[in-house]
């Protein structure tokens, strides 16, 4: 007589968000989940204990992106057109309110230091990607980041900004009618800064840095015939997926750039546009978002008085460039967001319209778990970063409060069948772990929220719910 296996169920219910959960980021060595909702207002939850630590409200309108910066920064970006760059380090989270959105609060919540502040645009409902300035250092380690945004007048165009100069690096358009962007990743790739978007037409494009500070696409392919709300970089820099209003899931290749001719040279390309190109563009973006030049708005009329820069093009593709996904699954499911790669690079998450948490192999395709709680359209996943082989958080992220370091024993689902999903443990070799009994529960608590497989997902309903995954 057999049994039917029992359904998933969270870890942990965090309550508290008023509005719709739209985005969750795990910072510090996966000690906090910072969770933003529609009304602008961050969360950052203590994870040893499943209770809030900073309330307060960052933006005016929703919460496009949160992220991690270092050990004691944290970048959220909002509807209201700014991208914002808070300190935030545990001595400042005791200054900070405890009480939750959904607590009426007679005075407002005191907000943590603005260290830097972008104007940026957010028609796009796209939120911003960034990276390490140098290829040799990782983001969470640099003290100089690139950030992309969309373009804030050429809704298909992207500016890349330099923090904490706040300077604007580069202004890239990697198409001509691919509608506007939709999704962004910024990263390094052997030495080389690359740049993937996605598009309302449901095209994703890559496209690379060269030494002549242009741009160089090396891959195109329209796998969506709806807009793409998501895309995400394998831990490997090998491919990457995207995910979409329709029902597909793509796995694109990430090919690297040819080698390029230099200018004025035969073979050589211009990449960038000229000045009265430039000023038509401006012109016609101006002229669909205000209307007439006596509507524009503030930061328009500010930035149309900006000295004008030639807008870089991408160089045209070659015609031997790959234009075809690796793999494309129509999954029957339609309105996946927030796609999201584990740091292992096995599994990926998405957060569904339908109100389900999807996993899916990285190597198939194929759905390999499904995860049920929310009773209403989910709308931001995020992983924790555990390391592959000993299960531990990243190196550097640790932030002094006292955390006991340890090795730990690699988790798998209980009852879960993987041989069928071709999602293999490897080897089977566990680390030394320390004796519990000489660990005060404090301790055994940090070491359970670095060392988890943690999967926090958020929703409609303002609930977020944390998975321990295998």
């Amino acid at each position: 007589m057999t049994t039917e296996a029992q359904p998933a169920h969270p870890t942990s219910i965090l309550r508290g968000h008023k509005a719709q959960v739209h985005a969750a980021a795990f910072v510090r060595g996966n000690k906090r989940l910072v969770t933003g909702d529609a009304d602008g207002y961050i969360v950052a939850w203590d994870l040893t204990i499943m209770r809030p630590r900073a309330v307060w409200q960052a933006h005016s309108n929703a919460i496009l992106g949160i992220a991690g910066w270092g050990r004691d920064r944290l970048i959220t970006h909002g509807r209201d057109n700014k991208l914002i760059v808070w300190k935030f380090s545990p001595d400042d989270e005791s200054g900070l309110s405890t009480r939750l959105p959904l607590d009426p609060s007679p005075e407002p919540r005191p907000q943590p230091w603005v260290l830097y502040m972008l104007e940026v645009n957010t028609m796009n409902f796209c939120s911003f990607s960034y990276c390490s300035l140098r290829p040799e250092s990782t983001a969470s380690a640099s003290s100089d980041i690139l950030v992309a945004v969309p373009n804030t007048l050429a809704s298909e165009a992207i500016d890349i900004y330099h923090l904490p100069s706040q300077s604007r690096r580069h202004t890239v358009k990697l198409g001509e009618k691919n509608g506007m962007v939709m999704a962004l990743s910024l990263f390094h790739r052997e030495g080389t800064l690359a740049l993937v978007a996605g598009y309302e037409n449901g095209q994703a494009t890559v496209a690379y840095l060269d030494d002549h500070n242009g741009w160089t696409v090396t891959y195109q392919a329209k796998s969506h015939s709806q807009p793409i709300l998501s895309l995400d970089i394998s831990p490997g820099r090998d491919f990457f997926l995207t995910s979409s209003a329709d029902a597909f899931i793509a796995k694109h290749p990430l090919p690297l750039p040819l080698p390029l001719p230099a200018p004025n040279q035969p073979g050589a390309t211009q990449f960038h546009a000229t000045q009265p190109d430039q000023d038509k563009i401006l012109a016609k973006e101006l002229t669909d978002l205000h209307g007439p030049a006596s509507g524009k708005s503030l930061l328009s009329a500010a930035l149309a008085n900006e000295p004008r820069r030639p807008v870089p093009t991408a160089a045209p593709p070659h015609p031997s460039i790959p234009s075809e996904p690796l793999k494309a699954v129509n999954t029957r499911h339609a309105g996946q967001q927030s796609l999201r790669i584990r740091s292992d690079g096995r599994i990926f998450a998405t957060a569904g319209w339908d109100s389900r948490i999807r996993l899916y192999s990285t190597k198939t395709l194929n759905e390999v778990a499904v995860l049920k709680w929310h009773q209403a359209g989910c709308y931001a996943t995020a992983f924790a970063e555990v390391e592959v082989a000993t299960g531990t958080a990243p190196e550097n992220s640790g932030d002094g409060e006292g955390e006991t370091e340890g090795p730990s024993q690699k988790r798998d689902a209980e009852g879960q069948d993987k041989s069928n999903n071709n999602i293999s443990d490897g080897s089977k070799s566990l680390a030394t772990v320390p004796k519990l009994v000489e660990m005060t529960v404090r301790d055994k608590r940090i070491r359970q929220a670095r060392t988890a497989h943690w999967l926090a997902a958020g929703s409609k309903d303002g609930k977020v719910s944390v998975w321990d995954v295998f």
